[in-house]
């Protein structure tokens, strides 16, 4: 019986995420002062309302930078693999935040309904166009570059795109407004705003739920990668014990494999995790080898077999 331990590259966050996430925190915080300034002077409600809105997202933006940071402290013998989980946290915070905020809008749109206010038209066009560019910038911020992002910057970015939608969704109802001065399109398009938001947000939670409870990655398919490794290495009789789990952005694995004895012992685990790294990414990797067939109940979890032993 024998085991390896591999990780290739180091676990450490990407320096573009956090450059990302301070881009956009600039720009959204620049944009929510300026408001603030504008509402005091011209007595506006309404520019110091959307003032408060951009204020949650500067607050979510640096929220989510300083997970970034954090992430970045070297693990220590009582957190071995460092403060990485801390990002995957910083998306779940900022999906429920997104969530309750956005229940808070259609409450709200909901009781436009029946008590209807009167709305300066071209005040709210003037915010929304406003609003709309400040957000396209943090939002082609956040987006710029083709490396993967995280689900930290993933959870940031749509709260921008939720103000993005809603400035979009702010200006069509402002102009509605000016030309048939109907008010009730400020509410409905609110409501549509943040039913797409929602299901965004939802997604959101549900990926960062998974990757807390330690839930292997959505996109992998371990009986698929199981029978995969025992087709392209023969010398693999059965695979069973595979666990996979992300660790901030980087999947970590653990399996045990039945071997054909003898065999070189170090050319074969190297072909494993070859194999491991160039078809599935997977650069951390713990493989214990095995000659003897796995008994007991355990066995037949994550268990797939090559065809050259019989399950028991």
């Amino acid at each position: 019986m024998a085991h390896s331990h591999s990780h290739a590259d180091s676990h450490l966050p990407k320096d573009n995420n956090a450059r990302r996430l301070l881009f956009a925190f600039i720009v959204t915080a620049g944009f929510m002062l300026l408001e603030v300034v504008g509402g005091i002077l011209s007595g506006s409600l309404a520019l110091l309302a959307d003032a408060g809105h951009m204020l949650t997202d500067a607050a979510a933006l640096l929220f989510a930078l300083l997970a970034v940071q954090f992430s970045r402290r070297p693990p220590t013998v009582r957190h071995t693999f460092g403060w990485l989980r801390l990002t995957t946290l910083a998306a779940f915070v900022n999906a429920i935040a997104l969530v309750v905020i956005t229940l808070l809008i259609v409450w709200e749109a909901i009781e436009r309904f029946y008590t209807p206010r009167p709305v300066a038209g071209n005040l709210m066009m003037v915010i929304a166009v406003a609003g709309l560019l400040a957000n396209l910038f943090a939002f082609w911020i956040l987006h710029r570059g083709s490396d993967e992002k995280n689900l930290n910057v993933r959870a940031a970015a749509l709260h921008v795109m939720c103000d993005l939608l809603g400035s979009v969704g702010a200006i069509v109802a402002a102009l509605i407004i000016i030309w048939t001065g109907w008010t009730p399109a400020d509410p409905i398009l609110s409501i549509l705003v943040s039913v797409l938001v929602l299901r965004s947000a939802w997604r959101l939670l549900k990926d960062s739920v998974n990757e807390l409870l330690e839930g292997a990655p959505v996109s992998l398919d371990i009986n698929a990668l199981q029978r995969h490794l025992s087709r392209e290495i023969p010398e693999v009789r059965n695979v069973h014990h595979v666990h996979v789990w992300m660790v901030g952005e980087k999947p970590v694995m653990t399996l045990h494999a039945q071997v054909i004895p003898p065999h070189d012992h170090d050319a074969l685990l190297e072909r494993i995790q070859d194999f491991l790294m160039h078809e599935y990414h997977i650069a951390h990797a713990t493989i214990q080898m095995e000659y003897q067939v796995c008994h007991g109940p355990d066995c037949h979890l994550n268990q797939t077999s090559s065809g050259h032993v019989h399950h028991h």
